[in-house]
């Protein structure tokens, strides 16, 4: 009875070995291996922080039955209506939100878009050819526009017109929807709003809607946070403040009629004097009672400084959230920060383009794939973004590389600079001597009569340049690195040999340790880093 009330008390014997190494009452034995030994957990494979559970915390329990309504406080503040995105279609109308935003559009469209196949198959290809044609029947371009202003509100929906074509499953159109018209429902579906369910919306096909969200810091909003939330604030101090200053410019625009009686002055001279000051304001002359007078009194500030500034400042915010910088949208700064900071707006504009891409990549392209071409990669759209490579550093950067010894190639040089190319056999070319150096001809050599050897032209290379210099003094480094490390994990593997358990491998260890001299490891491994360097440099160089 005592033995098996002792075996019962006992917790169970896990798989994990580190449990094995636990005492009866759950604590670390002595004996027990570091937790790096330990089994690792099996992976689990369900989405356990997923919010269709109705165990989000951040929202509260809501039924199907509702839809679930965006984290946004401003919209959740100052919107109204059944759709709160009207308040973000006002922020749109600002002059200087719509300005800057319209850059960053006409800069994405602008970039070229292109059809990359999945792989090399032939079925790879077809499907890549199906997909490059009917984006140039629907206008990808006029679509791309459309979608991009879910950047601004957070979200884009899109709806994909399908078509039948003999046996090929077409697209016919691209049709990008008013976002104010879906929901998402706690479960993370996407409903249409309709007259009849204006509450939850009606349920929509599968792949028929092209849609992304962008903004958020999580994945668990899918409205996404777009740039009118940070648009919304400056937008609005700055047209209060422009309200204030129309109302300052009526008030100190023109100067104050200002009129003196004398005492006694009956009240129908009063009011006469009062129409004369009135009309000072539109006539050129008045006429006044004999005793009275008339002034014009001058402001005394200049009205609309301080409100031209915050005006300014508010567009200067506005320039900053929707391109990153003020400079491509201000007449202000030098050449070299305008550089600067259009390669910031370059980068929005790249991301702009993935974003989109990327989305349409993982929805219609795969769709139609996968409907026309079962089996087959599916194609990639994108946009050539990148800013445009100088052609004119690169040139000179060349010329050093070939004044080092090295020539280009053909292929290169109609693949980099375009057009097409042949060698000049015979032409001018600067020689080279052995060292590397390029000099101009010396007169000597022109005196040498016609029959002396000519310097070969330096003709393009029809092979790849020479190996790095680096790779022998890498397979020396690896030859005198071998005994090294021998010599060092020497006394370790015989303390492995000779220790009977773990325990006492590890206190061994920490014994061993102050005996253990790496310093001829170190030298060899500064040689070593000194080595990867040098040979860095060599291919930064011999890049085409």
């Amino acid at each position: 009875m005592f033995d098996f009330w002792r075996k019962a008390s006992q917790p169970p014997v896990s798989e994990n070995p580190v449990s094995l190494f636990r005492s009866w009452d759950g604590k670390q034995r002595a004996d027990a291996p570091p937790a790096e030994f330990a089994a690792p957990a099996k992976p689990v494979y369900a989405e356990v922080a997923t919010t269709r559970d109705g165990k989000d915390i951040t929202r509260g329990w809501l039924s199907d039955d509702f839809r679930l309504p965006p984290q946004d406080e401003i919209l959740e503040s100052f919107g109204k209506g059944i759709s709160p995105y009207d308040l973000y279609r006002e922020v749109l109308s600002d002059w200087q939100v719509r300005s800057t935003f319209q850059q960053r559009q006409l800069a994405l469209v602008a970039a070229e878009w292109e059809v990359e196949p999945g792989g090399t198959r032939r079925a790879d290809k077809n499907a890549a050819a199906l997909l490059e044609e009917m984006l140039k029947t629907v206008g990808f371009d006029d679509a791309s526009v459309g979608m991009h202003y879910g950047v601004f509100y957070g979200f884009a929906i899109g709806e994909c017109l399908w078509a039948r074509d003999g046996s090929t499953v077409a697209m016919d159109a691209i049709r990008v929807r008013d976002r104010r018209r879906f929901c998402y429902l706690p479960s993370g579906e996407l409903c249409l709003l309709t007259q009849k369910d204006a509450m939850r919306g009606e349920a929509l096909p599968e792949r028929k809607f092209w849609t992304f969200a962008t903004g958020a810091d999580h994945d668990d909003e899918p409205y996404g946070m777009g740039l009118a939330h940070w648009l919304y604030w400056p937008v609005r101090f700055k047209r209060g403040n422009v309200k204030f200053w129309l109302i300052a410019a009526e008030k100190f625009g023109s100067p104050t009629a200002v009129g003196w009686f004398p005492p006694g002055t009956s009240s129908e001279d009063r009011t006469r004097l009062l129409a004369a000051l009135k009309a000072i304001q539109t006539d050129s002359g008045i006429i006044l009672p004999e005793g009275m007078r008339a002034e014009l009194l001058e402001p005394s500030r200049i009205a609309g400084i301080d409100y031209e500034r915050l005006c300014i400042y508010m567009d200067q915010a506005i320039a900053k959230i929707c391109l990153g910088q003020v400079m491509t949208s201000e007449a202000v700064g030098g050449q070299y920060k305008a550089e600067i900071q259009a390669g910031v707006k370059g980068d929005l504009v790249k991301a702009d383009a993935d974003l989109i891409c990327e989305s349409f990549n993982r929805g219609p392209a795969r769709w139609l794939t996968e409907w026309n071409f079962p089996g087959a990669a599916p194609p990639r759209v994108f946009r050539h973004a990148e800013p445009e490579e100088d052609l004119t550093a690169r040139a000179e950067r060349e010329r050093k590389i070939f004044d080092m010894g090295y020539r280009p190639t053909l292929a290169g040089v109609e693949e980099v600079y375009g057009g097409e190319w042949e060698e000049v056999s015979g032409g001018r070319q600067p020689a080279v001597s052995e060292t590397g150096d390029s000099r101009p001809p010396l007169a000597s050599d022109a005196q040498q009569g016609a029959d002396a050897p000519r310097s070969p032209s330096p003709a393009f290379a029809a092979s790849p340049a020479r190996p790095a210099p680096a790779a022998p003094l890498v397979e020396r480094l690896g030859r005198e690195a071998d005994p090294l490390i021998g010599a060092l994990l020497a006394p370790v593997r015989d303390l492995l040999a000779k220790s009977a358990d773990l325990s006492e491998f590890r206190a061994g260890i920490l014994d061993l340790y102050p005996d253990l001299d790496p310093a001829p490891f170190a030298a060899l491994m500064a040689q070593a880093l000194a080595v990867a360097d040098a040979a860095g440099r060599f291919d930064i160089i011999q890049e085409p």
